[in-house]
């Protein structure tokens, strides 16, 4: 399948570098997009919620 060990190696770097580019891509478009919260009735948030329940 390759040649030499040169080869063989090139080619696991190619496809790292490929899959660090791709998660790079995705780490950009998460921060381009608008992060959601949560909402609840009327547009209340939830996260009140979840701190009382912590304390019990």
């Amino acid at each position: 399948m390759f040649g030499n060990d040169a080869e063989f190696i090139l080619s696991i770097h190619r496809s790292h570098a490929s899959e660090l580019q791709a998660d790079a891509a995705q780490d950009r478009l998460a921060r381009s997009l608008p992060r959601r919260h949560p909402r609840g009735w009327l547009s209340r948030r939830q996260h009140h919620a979840r701190t009382t329940d912590a304390r019990r």
